[in-house]
C-alpha cells in the first residue's frame, strides 16, 4: 500500500481535499498507466492499493518522481 500525505510547507498542517494520483512505468510489453484519483482526508492522507509507483501528482502537478513505496510526505 502507498500512502501519500500532503502537508502545507508553511504551516506544517495536513491539507484536506488535495487531489492525488499515481503513475506507473511500463515494463517490456506492458504499458504504464495512472491510478484513479483519490482525495486527502482530514489527516492529509490519500491511500492507494499498489506496492509501488513512479510518479506522484498532487492537484495536477508532478510533485515526486522515482521509486515510490510506503509513506510519501509531500510539502506543497
Amino acid at each position: 500500500m502507498i500512502t501519500v500525505k500532503v502537508v502545507d510547507k508553511r504551516t506544517g498542517k495536513p491539507i484536506k481535499g488535495a487531489r492525488v494520483a499515481l503513475a506507473f512505468s511500463g515494463f517490456a510489453i506492458l504499458p504504464g498507466g495512472v491510478s484513479k484519483t483519490e482525495y486527502t482526508n482530514e489527516f492529509g492522507e490519500a491511500y492507494f492499493d499498489y506496492d509501488s509507483a513512479s510518479v506522484v501528482y498532487v492537484n495536477g502537478q508532478t510533485v515526486k518522481e522515482g521509486n515510490i513505496k510506503g509513506l510519501v510526505v509531500i510539502n506543497v
